[in-house]
């Protein structure tokens, strides 16, 4: 079974809301215009931020946040099975988890 882009994104950004990932929706803004961020995993005092590049594409947005929920433990809550197999395309990101444990 596969669910739309926009399908995924909704339901990948509600997993990142368990994790206490605060997602911002804002243009990120570069003093050279020579490559495209799309967005990336914020740590600013003791909390989560994610922020995405509204411009960028729906493939780019799910990559960030697969990529970001690759940094937490997913086996603490339910994952949808479609959303778990498309988390288990992507390699472990779990350098987070260990700064968590040992900080």
């Amino acid at each position: 079974m596969s669910i739309s882009e926009d399908t995924t994104i909704d339901h990948l950004e509600e997993l990142a809301e368990k994790f206490g990932i605060e997602i911002r929706h804002e243009i990120i803004r570069q003093e050279e215009d020579l490559s495209f961020v799309a967005g990336g995993l914020c740590l600013f005092k003791g909390e989560y931020f994610l922020i995405i590049n509204p411009k960028a594409t729906g493939k780019k947005k799910i990559r960030i946040l697969s990529e970001t929920l690759k940094h937490f433990d997913l086996d603490q809550v339910y994952i949808r099975p479609v959303l778990r197999e498309l988390l288990d395309k992507i390699p472990d990101q779990g350098l987070l988890r260990q700064i968590d444990e040992q900080g």
